[in-house]
């Protein structure tokens, strides 16, 4: 038996979570509000949280786990992407207590870590299968062949699915983070009353920056003409931009199914919580025949769980790193 601790702390989230045997048994979440007045993260002030919250989190997970920490066979931590500062304190804290422990260290990609998520509750994907991966700073679509043999068949050129969300939740004055708030207006709005432009990207790469500025020019265009715009038509606004990012991720996704063959489908990431992309690739795949996946809400944001199932199969693999491994904020696949 394996008891693993997973640490999340790549942005503003501090996480722990306890992994035995590849059943996750804690999975403790800290999040920071300091940010929301600034409307952003403040890299500074998310470092300064995570040294505040990084022990009370991991003895909070243990004893939720209902284990002692002389238990824990190996400690995984987030080691990138991320903001560099964030990722200093969890991969620091990681290295002291596996070389207090005497246990191996083993290192996760984020973005690994978002896909495998879909590991920790059944039913799981089976190999080979197409994963959509899409958060705030990232937009991919990636090609599993087995838990850690992946091939990035796609991303975005520039900005990300969430950032597109954030971005126009600025834009309307609303305040941070936006993208969940753009997601309960939108429920109520209706998805056909303004027209936003798909950029014409070729292959399956994606772009976001061309809509995002269109969104700004139509805002900005409808304010002169009608002050109280924004606020007269924030619900049809929400529902237009998110059905129109919606359909930019879908058409690929569908184009990326079609290339590969693959007919097992899952969907991972922060934006993976929207209820417009769940209900839409789900038709989708009803439509397709694809069995689709997409994991518990709690499971989509960044959390500890998942870099915890993500160290169990690294620990049945023995694949460990030492203590001169050093954070990346950026840490390809």
């Amino acid at each position: 038996m394996s008891i693993i601790l997973g640490i999340e702390s790549s942005c503003d989230e501090t996480s722990a979570a306890i992994c035995i045997d590849g059943k996750i048994c804690s999975n403790i979440i800290a999040n920071q509000t300091v940010h929301e007045k600034f409307g952003g993260v403040v890299p500074e002030l998310a470092s300064r949280a995570h040294q505040q919250n990084i022990i009370p989190t991991v003895e909070q997970a243990v004893r939720a786990a209902k284990v002692h920490k002389n238990d824990i066979d190996a400690v995984a931590f987030t080691r990138g992407p991320g903001l560099l500062g964030s990722l200093l304190v969890g991969t620091s804290f990681a290295k002291g207590f596996a070389l207090a422990r005497n246990i191996p260290l083993i290192d996760i990609n984020h973005m690994q870590a978002h896909i495998l998520a879909h590991f920790i509750e059944e039913p799981a994907p089976e190999f080979p299968f197409l994963c959509l991966t899409v958060s705030g700073g990232h937009t991919q679509l990636v090609l599993m062949k087995d838990y850690f043999q992946m091939e990035l068949i796609g991303q975005t050129l520039d900005d990300a699915a969430g950032e597109a969300f954030d971005k126009t939740a600025k834009i309307l004055g609303l305040p941070y983070p936006g993208g969940p708030l753009i997601d309960r207006y939108a429920q109520r709005g209706n998805a056909n009353a303004f027209a936003f432009p798909e950029p014409q990207i070729s292959g399956l790469n994606f772009s976001f920056s061309g809509l995002k500025t269109s969104i700004l020019y139509f805002v900005q265009k409808m304010e002169a003409e009608q002050p109280n715009f924004i606020h007269d038509h924030l619900d049809d606004i929400c529902a237009s931009v998110q059905a129109r990012i919606v359909s930019i991720l879908i058409s690929k996704l569908k184009r990326a199914a079609e290339a590969t063959g693959v007919m097992d489908i899952a969907v991972a990431g922060g934006v993976s919580a929207n209820s417009g992309l769940r209900a839409a690739v789900t038709e989708l795949g009803e439509e397709q025949g694809w069995r689709v996946f997409i994991p518990r809400f709690e499971y989509c944001t960044d959390n500890a769980a998942m870099i915890a199932i993500a160290g169990h199969y690294k620990y049945l693999a023995r694949d460990f790193v030492g203590q001169d491994v050093a954070p990346q904020a950026r840490y390809g696949l």
